[in-house]
């Protein structure tokens, strides 16, 4: 689904990312960690099209979409969450999420009123978006009315409403208490059986270790390790460079 060969991205002398072969099979979901400043974000925006390689290719579902734009890249499949959320908060949850269900092109007025069925389908799709992350009650809620929990969750079905084949989820966790945490993953676990694949980026390592299938490590800015969550808790390099404990 997702291949990125030699990838690199620097900022004048800095090497953000350096040469990282990632891979991200269909109906995978693979975990991304590493310490602070390891590159992690970076590489999902080289990824997703908002920062430009300096080196190396991006390939999505066989095609190379290293220069295509993020909006074109979404239009195939490949789209984010990021760290803060931006939700439009005089909307309500469902029509947060019909703004995300189709990209905008000029001629979608012109096609709407030939095609009346297409508002329906994305109503369908939003409505799908929030019962895959538990929140098929809140389309009328305004993201206000929600706990922060929630706020997040609708983020995510945003990523979810055009029906993507791949999500990369960035901190999705961040600021979740614990009973919040563990709800996000259960929703999350579940993106594989709707036929989405999903990469995500996160310090919570109860959350990445316990729902991903393979979880792969970045320090300063190249991969370290890559294996299952029983691998990473036992690699003594991801020990040293990121978890700080030895297993127990």
């Amino acid at each position: 689904m997702l291949t990125t060969r030699e990838l690199t991205v620097t900022f004048g002398g800095l090497h953000a990312v350096h040469g990282v072969d990632l891979q991200v099979a269909e109906g995978e979901f693979v975990g991304l960690i590493g310490p602070n400043g390891a590159g992690k974000t970076t590489l999902i925006d080289a990824i997703t099209g908002f920062v430009a390689p300096s080196a190396g290719s991006v390939r999505f579902a066989g095609d190379d979409v290293t220069d295509l734009a993020p909006a074109e890249r979404a239009r195939r499949g490949l789209v984010r969450t990021f760290q803060s959320l931006e939700l439009f908060e005089d909307l309500s949850v469902a029509d947060n999420l019909r703004v995300a269900a189709t990209p905008a092109k000029w001629w979608d007025p012109l096609a709407d009123a030939v095609r009346p069925r297409r508002g329906n389908d994305r109503l369908e799709q939003v409505a799908w978006a929030l019962d895959v992350v538990g929140l098929g009650d809140a389309g009328a809620a305004r993201p206000g009315d929600l706990s922060h929990g929630q706020r997040k969750l609708v983020a995510v079905a945003r990523a979810l409403a055009g029906r993507p084949r791949l999500v990369l989820l960035d901190e999705p966790a961040a600021g979740l208490d614990t009973d919040e945490t563990l709800a996000l993953g259960a929703h999350l676990r579940t993106l594989s059986e709707h036929g989405v694949s999903v990469l995500l980026v996160d310090h919570d390592m109860g959350l990445v270790l316990g729902i991903c299938d393979r979880v792969v490590v970045l320090d300063v800015g190249s991969i370290i390790a890559d294996g299952t969550p029983a691998e990473i808790r036992g690699d003594q390099q991801v020990v040293d460079a990121y978890l700080g404990a030895a297993p127990s």
